[in-house]
C-alpha cells in the first residue's frame, strides 16, 4: 500500500493511503483540548470517516474551533431529535428555530406537551443515555426518491419537500439506531463526543445550551438578550403571516408564481415596522434630539436610515444626517491594534470630545459648523457646513458605535433614541437545519463588494473573521441598549442573491484558504431556486446590495 509523508498538526509523519482520518486523529488527540470532531486537509474539510488519499497537510479540529463547533451543534441536534422521537413519537415534531448567543432555540409542536423543567429533564436524561452509550452515527447515501420515502415514513415532511428541489440524484442521510435525518454539513462519528450540553426553558420552547469554546468542559455563560429574542419571535410571526417557514415553502412560492406577492408582503411588514419606530421617536420629540443607528456589517443601515428619515418627514419631523466618519481623528492619532495596525473601528478612532461638544451645542440651539473628513489627506476639514436645529428637527447618526454610551457620554439619555439593526434570519432550511444570520450577511456583503467595490468573493471571505471580531467587540455587547430593534432580513432575499453570489463563489479555487467557506455556501445556496427579483421596489434594503436603490448607498 502506498504511503505518504504528510504534515499533520505541524509534525511530519508517514501515513498509509486509505487510512481513515479517525485512525490518524487518535495519534494527535493529545494536541487538542477536546474530542476531535472533523479534519481539514489542504483547503477542504474532511469527515473523520473519510479516507486519506493525498499528501496535503492535515489539521484536526475540536469544538474550540468554529468548524468543530458546527459539527458539535449538529451532533447534539441529532441527539435531541432522537430523544424527542423516542419519548413522544412522530406527533411531537421538533423544530430548531434559531441560534441566540451560541445557543439553539427549539420548540416542540405538540399542544399536549408543556415545556417545563420536568419535561426537559426527561429529554436531557434520554440524550445523556445515548451520549454515554456512544452510539454510532452512520452515514448512508440513498437515491433521492428513497430519501424522500424515508423522510415521509418518519413524518419529516419538511425534508421530503426540500429534497423535491434537490438536483443531485443522491442524498446523504445520517442514522442513529434506526432514526434517519438530514443535516447540512458533517457529523460526529458517534454520540460519545457529545457530553456537554443543557436544556433550559425559554419563551414558548427551550434552549439547547452549548459548551464554552474557550472552556469546552463547561456550558457557556448565559446572558438573556430579551430585546433581540423578541425580534426573533416577531420574525417567526412574520413567517406565519407569509406562509413561509422553510426553504421548500419559499421555493414553492416561485413554482406557484407567488414570489412577487411574497416580496410585497415582506416589504409592507418592513415599512410598517419603520413607521412604528418613527412614531416612537415622534412621541418623544420634545426630548429626543439625536437618533443613533448601529448594526453589524451588511445589515442595511444606510437604506434603513434613509427610509426612517422619510417616515419622520411624513410626521412633520425634519431629520439631519450626520456621518460619524467625519469625526475621525487626524490619521496620525488613529489608535493601533495589538499587531500595530491602525484600528479605524476602535471607538477612540473618533474625536469623541469634538463630537460631544458639537452635539451639546446643537441641542442647546446653537448654530454649529460640522467637519468633513478628507480621506486622502487623512485630516478633518471645515467647509461651511452649518447646522441649526429647530423644534421639529432632529439629528440622525449612523455608525457602528451608536449603541455604546461612550460615544455620546456627554449627551443626556433622554435626548437620545438608539436603534439596533441586523439581518436576523428566521427562515430555516428545514425543521432541524437553521440558516445562519452571519452567513446571510456574508452573502449580502459578498454581492455588494463585487457589485460596487470590485472585490472578489475570496477577498470578502478572507476579511470576514476580522469583521465579525469587530462586531463582537463594538456592536453586539451593546445591542440590548437599543430603544428599538429593526430586523432587516427579508424572507425572499437568498433566492435573489443566489444568482449574484454563486458565480463569485465558484470562482474561489480549491487552492485558496477561503475555499472551505465558499464550498459550504455553494451547497447552502443549492437548496434555493433562483429568482430575478424584478418586483423588488427600489427603496428596498436589498437594493443596497444588488443595485438599483433609489437612495445614495
Amino acid at each position: 500500500m502506498k504511503k505518504f509523508q504528510i504534515n499533520v498538526m505541524g509534525k511530519s509523519v508517514m501515513v498509509e493511503k486509505g487510512t481513515a482520518f479517525e485512525e490518524l486523529g487518535k495519534r494527535f488527540q493529545d494536541q487538542c483540548q477536546d474530542t476531535i470532531l472533523v479534519a481539514k486537509q489542504g483547503n477542504q474539510l474532511r469527515e473523520l470517516r473519510s479516507e486519506i488519499l493525498t499528501d496535503e497537510p492535515i489539521v484536526f479540529f475540536d469544538l474550540t474551533q468554529e468548524e468543530g463547533m458546527r459539527v458539535y451543534h449538529r451532533g447534539v441536534s441529532f441527539l435531541l431529535v432522537k430523544a424527542v422521537n423516542d419519548l413522544f413519537g412522530e406527533e411531537a415534531a421538533l423544530i430548531i428555530e434559531h441560534s441566540l448567543i451560541g445557543n439553539l432555540y427549539c420548540e416542540i409542536t405538540n399542544p399536549a406537551l408543556e415545556i417545563d423543567d420536568a419535561l426537559l429533564r426527561r429529554i436531557k436524561a434520554k440524550m445523556d443515555e445515548y451520549a454515554q452509550a456512544d452510539l454510532p452515527i452512520v452515514k448512508h447515501t440513498f437515491p433521492r426518491s428513497k430519501s424522500i420515502e424515508i423522510m415521509k415514513r418518519q413524518g419529516m415532511l419538511d425534508k421530503a419537500a426540500l429534497f423535491r428541489f434537490r438536483r443531485a440524484s443522491n442524498v446523504n442521510l445520517y442514522e442513529m439506531c434506526g432514526i434517519y435525518d438530514y443535516f447540512y454539513g458533517y457529523m460526529p462519528l458517534s454520540t460519545g463526543a457529545l457530553r456537554v450540553f443543557e436544556l433550559m426553558p425559554y419563551e414558548n420552547g427551550f434552549f439547547i445550551r452549548m459548551p464554552d469554546a474557550q472552556n469546552p468542559s463547561e456550558i457557556a455563560p448565559f446572558e438573556n438578550p430579551q430585546k433581540v429574542s423578541a425580534v426573533f419571535m416577531e420574525q417567526m410571526k412574520w413567517c406565519q403571516i407569509m406562509g413561509v417557514a422553510n426553504v421548500a415553502d419559499l421555493n414553492n412560492t416561485l413554482v406557484k408564481g407567488e414570489f412577487g406577492e411574497l416580496i410585497r408582503i415582506n416589504e409592507a411588514l418592513h415599512e410598517k415596522k419603520i413607521a412604528q419606530i418613527a412614531d416612537q421617536i415622534q412621541e418623544k420629540i420634545d426630548q429626543v434630539k439625536v437618533v443613533l443607528i448601529a448594526g453589524p456589517s451588511s445589515s442595511g443601515k444606510t437604506s434603513f436610515a434613509n427610509r426612517l428619515c422619510i417616515q419622520l418627514r411624513a410626521l412633520g419631523i425634519r431629520p439631519h444626517k450626520i456621518s460619524l466618519d467625519d469625526y475621525f481623528v487626524n490619521r496620525e492619532f488613529t489608535p493601533v491594534d495589538e499587531l500595530g495596525n491602525k484600528d479605524y473601528e476602535c471607538i477612540h478612532a473618533l474625536d469623541l470630545n469634538q463630537l460631544n461638544q458639537d452635539l451639546k451645542n446643537i441641542i442647546a440651539g446653537d448654530r454649529v459648523e460640522l467637519p468633513s473628513f478628507n480621506f486622502v489627506s487623512g485630516r478633518r476639514e471645515y467647509k461651511g457646513n452649518y447646522i441649526h436645529l429647530n423644534h421639529d428637527e432632529i439629528l440622525v447618526i449612523e455608525g457602528i458605535h451608536g449603541l455604546n454610551d461612550t460615544l455620546t457620554a456627554e449627551i443626556p439619555d433622554e435626548s437620545k433614541f438608539k436603534i439596533f439593526i441586523s439581518a436576523i434570519t428566521q427562515l430555516n432550511i428545514d425543521d432541524h437545519n437553521r440558516i445562519s444570520t452571519s452567513d446571510s450577511r456574508l452573502i449580502r456583503r459578498m454581492v455588494r463588494d463585487n457589485q460596487f467595490r470590485g472585490r472578489d468573493a475570496a477577498a470578502t471571505i478572507e476579511s470576514w473573521n476580522m469583521v465579525k471580531k469587530g462586531e463582537e467587540e463594538n456592536i453586539f455587547p451593546y445591542q440590548e441598549n437599543a430603544d428599538a430593534i429593526f430586523n432587516s432580513a427579508t424572507i425572499y432575499e437568498l433566492s435573489v442573491l443566489k444568482q449574484y453570489a454563486e458565480p463569485l463563489l465558484f470562482a474561489v479555487d480549491s487552492s485558496q484558504p477561503e475555499y472551505i467557506t465558499a464550498k459550504r455556501l455553494i451547497k447552502f445556496l443549492g437548496y434555493f431556486l433562483a429568482a430575478p427579483g424584478l418586483e423588488i421596489p427600489n427603496n428596498s434594503l436589498i437594493k443596497e446590495f444588488v443595485g438599483g436603490s433609489c437612495f445614495k448607498v
